[in-house]
């Protein structure tokens, strides 16, 4: 007699949360990983084309996680797309517990088909943080999509600011090339988020008429994937928040 065959969850957006993101030709490329061409390279770090708008953030390292409204529910995902809840580890279960408790925040930005993207830092992953750094906060969204477009750079952070959200620190937006070096000195050995150890990398986004054209990113040579990561290297887990930790208000809704 055979046991009855498993069946996943299903993902409520009908597949994944969040892409993958392509390398800068000079960036360390792990397993999956991949290249983004020449010509794109060149595009962010030394030749833009007329009406390019070269944007540079921090590259944060946690898990990548997002929030939908999917037909007016607030639903926490897994970058897979399952349901945070269903998650295989219990870090990205816990991010349902982190949402559901800011569930009017998240409820007031998004607007039913948009999805809000970005890291979680509630566990250590390669890289810790000092939780009581003026710039930590335990999830820093990156990207605003809108059905499968993403939302462009403006509108992005207008939304987050008016619903309260830190996002990934820039250090570089404007129609000039910004060279690995620069946007790294620009961001200081340590980012701006409270890490304890050199930043991971930065994130390139280039928008033209209208639209979101491409993203790139650079991981510095070193950088050791999941190196607190107890399923991976059998060491304690470093936790940077937990759900009895005090849930912060957005700016201006004390007293309301």
């Amino acid at each position: 007699m055979t046991g009855a065959s498993f069946t996943p969850p299903a993902k409520p957006l009908g597949g994944k949360s969040y892409g993958s993101i392509g390398h800068l030709p000079s960036s360390r490329l792990g397993p999956g990983d991949w290249a983004i061409h020449e010509g794109q390279a060149k595009i962010l770090t030394d030749r833009p084309r007329k009406g390019d708008r070269i944007i540079v953030t921090e590259k944060l390292d946690g898990a990548c996680m997002a929030v939908a409204n999917i037909d007016g529910e607030i639903v926490p995902l897994t970058r897979a797309g399952y349901r945070a809840r269903h998650g295989r580890y219990e870090h990205l279960q816990l991010f349902e517990v982190f949402v559901m408790q800011r569930y009017a925040q998240f409820e007031s930005m998004l607007k039913p088909g948009e999805r809000l993207a970005g890291e979680s830092l509630a566990l250590a992953h390669g890289t810790a943080y000092d939780t009581d750094h003026e710039g930590f906060a335990p999830f820093v969204p990156f990207d605003l999509f809108r059905g499968k477009d993403r939302v462009l750079r403006d509108e992005f952070m207008s939304r987050c600011d008016v619903a309260g959200m830190r996002t990934a620190a820039c250090v570089a937006d404007g129609p000039s090339p910004v060279h690995v070096e620069v946007a790294l000195k620009r961001l200081g050995a340590f980012g701006q988020h409270g890490s304890t150890e050199l930043v991971e990398g930065i994130v390139y986004r280039c928008e033209r008429e209208g639209r979101v054209d491409f993203l790139a990113k650079w991981v510095r040579p070193d950088k050791e994937d999941g190196k607190y990561l107890a399923n991976l290297r059998g060491c304690a887990e470093r936790w940077h928040w937990r759900p009895s930790d005090p849930v912060s208000s957005p700016p201006g809704s004390e007293g309301a």
